[in-house]
Order: structure tokens, then sequence, then C-alpha cells
């Protein structure tokens, strides 16, 4: 688009990182007003499906349990990786609105990857709610007390600041003098990286070992998990007990392959190496939006005090 080059040739020389442009979805700038509908669509749902999960959650009583608890986080986490990202894709989409400034890029950078690494801890502690449940539930409720679901919660927002909070001052520190045009729809921190023109192994490293050693061990404990509770299921006399105990499991169970496959299948060395830029994109965008819209569906249809509930809503 003449808009793109003429932004390009704008920045292509100087070290001022004042403004970065989004492309949106490189392209395909024809089709955005139709792309935004689907995404707008599914962003609509999100909301109305979290705001009621914790409206729901707050207001019935037998509901008040430690999984419940985790539930209503997961429910804020994912509305708050919604709505600071969703708005300006869309306004890519509808206005073409493609400038941000250096700040902002790096606020919601924060938000995107200081969230989701908290998404990962509290999906840890939910199957740790499974695993007391299941493998120890005389117990269950002296365990996962209150101050100890808020201690999980604060435990898990301190650990995700941290990891997160070097991520900014690394950008900052690095020279721009190549193009500020990011080509996605929204800021990780790798794209902002691939536009510097000084060494950046530090951060290439960090965010490795951020994915490494965070994010897959979570899901390595969350697997160790799953193990002890399928053979203390299986031990179980009959089918039917059986079945009700893996039943309980069953919406975290697609809450954690809905989060965990995306995730893992983007960081695998040649994954997708031969699929289009703007597939990349159109994946990446229905992957920040995927689990805020099925998270609600899942445990909505699995839980019967909060099918009564939207029932009784709608």
């Amino acid at each position: 688009m003449p808009q793109e080059d003429n932004l390009l040739g704008s920045n292509d020389t100087g070290s001022d990182p004042s403004a970065f442009f989004l492309t949106g979805v490189p392209g395909l700038e024809a089709l955005n007003p139709w792309i935004s509908i689907p995404l707008c669509s599914v962003f609509t749902r999100a909301l109305l499906g979290n705001f009621t999960l914790l409206y729901v959650i707050k207001t019935e009583p037998s509901l008040h349990q430690p999984m419940f608890y985790f539930l209503a986080m997961l429910a804020i986490i994912n509305l708050i990786l919604s709505i600071t990202t969703v708005p300006k894709i869309l306004s890519i989409f509808w206005f073409n609105s493609r400038e941000i400034s250096f700040n902002a890029c790096l606020v919601q950078m924060f938000f995107i990857h200081s969230f989701s690494i908290m998404e990962s801890t509290l999906l840890l502690a939910m199957a740790f709610d499974r695993y007391v449940a299941t493998c120890n539930p005389l117990r269950y409720a002296t365990i996962l007390t209150n101050s100890m679901i808020a201690k999980i919660g604060l435990v898990a927002l301190a650990q995700a600041v941290l990891l997160t909070v070097p991520l900014p001052f690394l950008l900052r520190r690095l020279p721009y003098c190549r193009s500020h045009i990011i080509s996605h729809c929204y800021r990780e921190h790798m794209a902002v990286v691939k536009l510097a023109c000084g060494d950046t192994r530090v951060n290439d490293i960090y965010g490795i070992m951020v994915v490494l050693f965070i994010v897959r061990l979570d899901l390595m404990f969350i697997i160790l998990s799953y193990v002890k509770i399928l053979r203390a299921v299986l031990s179980l006399a009959s089918k039917e007990e059986q079945l009700k105990a893996f039943s309980t499991c069953g919406s975290h169970l697609c809450a954690i392959l809905v989060f965990y496959i995306p995730n893992l299948s983007s960081t695998i060395p040649g994954f997708g190496r031969h699929v289009a830029r703007h597939i990349h994109i159109l994946l990446a965008n229905f992957y920040l939006l995927f689990s805020p819209m099925m998270n609600p569906i899942m445990y909505g249809v699995k839980t019967k005090q909060i099918r009564d509930w939207v029932r009784l809503l709608f």
C-alpha cells in the first residue's frame, strides 16, 4: 500500500523509537473490514462469556469453592488480555489507525506476556486443585483454604510481573535504525526485537528461558499431576466412580489443551515454515481470543450451577 511505503521510507533511518507502525495482515488490506467481522464477534463472545462467568461465581454461593475461585481469576486474565489487544487490532481494520507510540507498544507487550505467564501458572494451580480433590479429598478443605488460594493468586501475579518487567528495559537499550514497521496486529517481544539493529542476544536468550523454564515447566507439573490423578482414578472400584472422577477434570483438561497446543506449536523450530505470513498473523489473532472465548463455554457446559444461572439470565 502507498501509505505503508511512505511509512517505511520515513522510518528506515534514525534510531529514535518514538513510534511504531502496525501493518495488520500484510497482503490482505482490502479484506480488513471482512476480517474484522469474525474477530469482533469472537471478542464480543469472550467479553460476554467471562463477565457472565464472574457474575455467576460471585452471586451463586454454591460456587464459592477453590476451583471456581481459580476460574474467576482465569476469567479476569482472559478479559485483560482481550481488552488490552483487540481494540487496537480493530482500530487498524476499521480506521487504518496503524501508529502506536513506543511506550504504548511496551505497555501492551508487558500485558500480553505477563498475563499469558500468569494464565499458565493458574492452569497449574487448577491442576493441583484437581489433584488434591481426587487423591486427597478428606484434606481438600484444609489444604485449599481461602488464604491459600489468595496466596497462590498473588504468587502467580508476582512471578508473571517479575519475569516480564525486564523485557521493556531490554528493548529500550536497543537502537532501532531499521524500519519501525511491525508486520503484525499487536506487539510481541520478538516482533520488536527483529526491528533492532544492535546485539539482541540477551533478548533472545531471556525470551527462550522464560518459555522453557516457566511455560513448559508448568506444563510438565500439570502432566505429572494428571498422571497421579489417573492412577488414583483407575484404582477406584466401579466404572461409575471412575467416570464421575474423570468428569470433574474434563473442563480443566480442555482449558489446558486450548492454551498450550497453540502456544507450544508456535515455539517448535521449523513449525509452519512454509505457511504464508498472513496465515501466521491470522492464526495468532485467533489464538489470542480462542482461549478467552472457549473457557466460559467449557466450564458453563460442564457445571450445572453455571448452566442454570445462564438460563435465568438470558
